[in-house]
């Protein structure tokens, strides 16, 4: 599959997605960046294995690859990484002619995007997704980011990477919490976007849950067709792509919460399923939806709800109040009504939010 997004300004992005598509990367960059003779590849110790696949091609295609590796995980995903990562990428030569490879999930791609939007007030980016969560979503759209102490992703911007390049292969490696992560941002797509979607994972949650390679391709490239489209519409989030926050504004703050001992997934999981108790309290969805998409979670190995000590409670409140699309005091929600059906922004007054999150919290 090859998708294009154009954007205003001249700005193109161009994703593909092949198996085996690691193994032909150096020549396919060298034409989205013709001009680079340097790049620095991003990866992480669950990613290196592809990293070497991937310098070896670009050095076949006459790009000099220079190695960055970084530590794995949320926790790392701080202002002092990207600090040390611009300053690497001082040290291994790079000019506003090269550009960055990023082999990895969400955190690299989220902390690499902004350092390479950031470096020399902004050089090209490339973005090789090796996991679920990050071919369907995280890699696509152009937004990159770092936490903060006070939330998640709070320093950022919007830069699209030049390319994006999916190879289902990386896939067949992901331990089976990462693979699951991803799961639920394939969920997430069925709610806002696509009842068919939601209804195939529904019947095929056991061929999903194995990973047969025909049905994942397949449901990786809708889901990508799905970001790409809605990005394209809307790439500065001042509307329509505000539908991909489905689940996020109560899981973004669970993962705070937790100190990221939930994975993203997880904690997006619980999040569509308190959003969506939010909007049966508000009479937005009935209680069919929200029973079938509790099914749906369960089937394909995902939390209902999450394990957070009372002590954590104030944190979780506090991680709230400080999401991004808060206003007014408001807080400001997509609200599912079926199967790919959803109303947004709906804001919700504090007091309906706390008294519906117990549902959603253990101890």
């Amino acid at each position: 599959m090859k998708l294009l997004l154009r954007f205003p300004g001249g700005v193109r992005c161009e994703i593909v997605s092949a198996r085996g598509a690691l193994s032909r990367a150096g020549r396919w960059i060298r034409g989205l960046v013709p001009g680079a003779s340097r790049a620095a590849v991003l990866s992480d110790a669950h990613t290196r294995p592809y990293a070497r696949r991937l310098e070896l091609s670009l050095r076949r295609a006459g790009i000099s690859a220079a190695s960055c590796r970084l530590p794995a995980g949320e926790s790392h995903k701080t202002g002092a990484t990207l600090s040390r990562l611009w300053e690497a990428f001082a040290e291994r030569g790079l000019d506003r002619h090269s550009c960055v490879v990023i082999v990895g999930g969400g955190v690299l791609g989220d902390l690499g995007g902004f350092a390479a939007a950031t470096y020399m007030r902004g050089i090209a980016a490339v973005q090789v997704p090796t996991t679920l969560l990050a071919q369907v979503d995280a890699a696509i759209g152009g937004k990159t980011a770092v936490n903060l102490r006070a939330g998640k992703n709070l320093a950022g911007t919007f830069t699209q990477p030049r390319g994006v390049l999916i190879d289902p292969d990386t896939l067949r490696t992901l331990a089976p919490r990462d693979y699951a992560t991803g799961l639920a941002e394939v969920i997430k797509y069925g709610v806002i976007r696509d009842a068919a979607l939601f209804e195939i994972l529904e019947r095929s949650a056991s061929k999903l849950a194995a990973r047969d390679p025909a049905l994942l391709g397949s449901i990786v490239n809708r889901c990508v067709r799905i970001k790409g489209e809605v990005v394209r519409r809307d790439e500065r989030e001042s509307k329509l792509r505000m539908i991909l926050n489905y689940g996020h504004t109560v899981g973004h703050a669970l993962e705070r919460a937790s100190n990221y001992r939930l994975t993203h997934g997880e904690a997006v999981a619980v999040g569509m399923a308190a959003e969506a108790r939010i909007a049966r309290r508000l009479g937005i969805a009935g209680d069919a939806f929200v029973e079938r998409q509790d099914a749906l979670i369960r089937r394909l190995g995902l939390p209902l709800r999450a394990k957070l000590p009372a002590s954590a409670h104030p944190r979780l409140a506090a991680a709230l109040k400080l999401d991004k699309k808060a206003r007014a005091g408001k807080l400001r929600f997509v609200l599912p009504s079926g199967p790919g059906l959803v109303r947004y922004p709906v804001a919700v007054d504090a007091k309906i939010i706390f008294e519906i999150l117990p549902e959603t919290l253990s101890h």
